[in-house]
């Protein structure tokens, strides 16, 4: 995504603006070692390009900036669950706008910590107390983490995912290893399945790996590097193309399938019920960290 052409709202560093995509304001990063944006609506990396290096992340060109639409592409957050075990799919944090609440940033690179707290719209949704913190650490790497914490008088059950879409040049040449082997197929009902220890695409895949290693990688060699992949306070991998379906995505090129891939970061549960239970004023990280390596 070029966030060069973007009209600049405010400068508040060096390296840190603030600028305008439609309805939509994102935090644009220019550093030295890489660049980035990050969306205010949905707490939502949209960006993110290592110094001499094509985006890491992959944005659907029909994706949606109008303030209200979750965005297609990027790494959205979906919380306080994954999935369709609830309405919205995914939560409602992807959807909802977050405050900067601070950025930093040194010669090794930028931080830019948001935040989200309980408004009437999220408690009508889901009537909890809650704080969420999304940290993004911009520099060869990319980490993201996602800290929620339990500010409530009763305890209170989740899951979530950082949702990561991986720009790749060609997907019937990307190989992925280190998911591990034993998966639930979500295109056949959560069907308990095993597989090989390399995935290759020639269909549309959505899987979600139960015993993935602690570092997923992605062979991407048309643009030559490969993509790696570190999840942490993950129980699960979910690795998702839709193929054919992107035809039915009113904000997804028929052919965008051919130039993603998504890995992601997963805290998994069948029900909100059946999902990580927080005592009041315990906290949660779940973390993804992204870097690439030349091939």
């Amino acid at each position: 995504m070029n966030l060069n052409s973007l009209p600049i709202v405010s400068v508040l560093s060096d390296h840190v603006t603030i600028v305008q995509k439609d309805d939509v304001k994102i935090v644009r990063v220019q550093h030295p070692k890489a660049e980035a944006g990050i969306s205010l609506f949905g707490g939502h990396v949209v960006s993110f390009k290592p110094q001499d290096q094509e985006d890491v992340i992959w944005m659907s060109q029909q994706a949606v900036f109008d303030g209200k639409t979750a965005l297609r592409g990027g790494i959205p957050v979906c919380w306080p669950w994954f999935g369709r075990i609830a309405t919205p799919a995914h939560g409602f944090a992807r959807s909802t706008q977050w405050t900067l609440v601070e950025h930093k940033e040194n010669e090794q690179g930028v931080m830019i910590r948001l935040g989200m707290k309980p408004s009437e719209a999220s408690l009508a949704i889901w009537p909890h107390q809650f704080e969420a913190l999304l940290d993004i650490e911009i520099s060869d790497t990319l980490n993201v983490s996602l800290k929620v914490k339990n500010t409530d008088t009763i305890e209170w059950a989740f899951s979530g995912a950082l949702h990561s879409y991986f720009n790749i040049a060609d997907i019937l040449y990307t190989e992925i290893t280190g998911m591990g082997d034993h998966y639930l197929d979500s295109l056949k009902d959560g069907k308990v399945s095993l597989g090989g220890e390399t995935l290759t695409f020639s269909s549309g895949v959505d899987r979600v790996y139960t015993h993935p290693k602690s570092e997923i990688k992605i062979s991407d060699p048309k643009n030559h590097r490969f993509i790696t992949v570190e999840n942490q306070g993950s129980n699960a991998a979910v690795i998702w193309n839709p193929w054919e379906l992107a035809s039915s995505m009113a904000d997804m090129e028929d052919d965008g399938y051919q130039t993603m891939v998504c890995v992601e970061s997963t805290l998994h549960a069948p029900s909100i019920e059946e999902g990580k239970v927080l005592q009041p004023q315990e906290s949660y990280t779940l973390s993804t960290k992204i870097g690439v390596i030349a091939s």
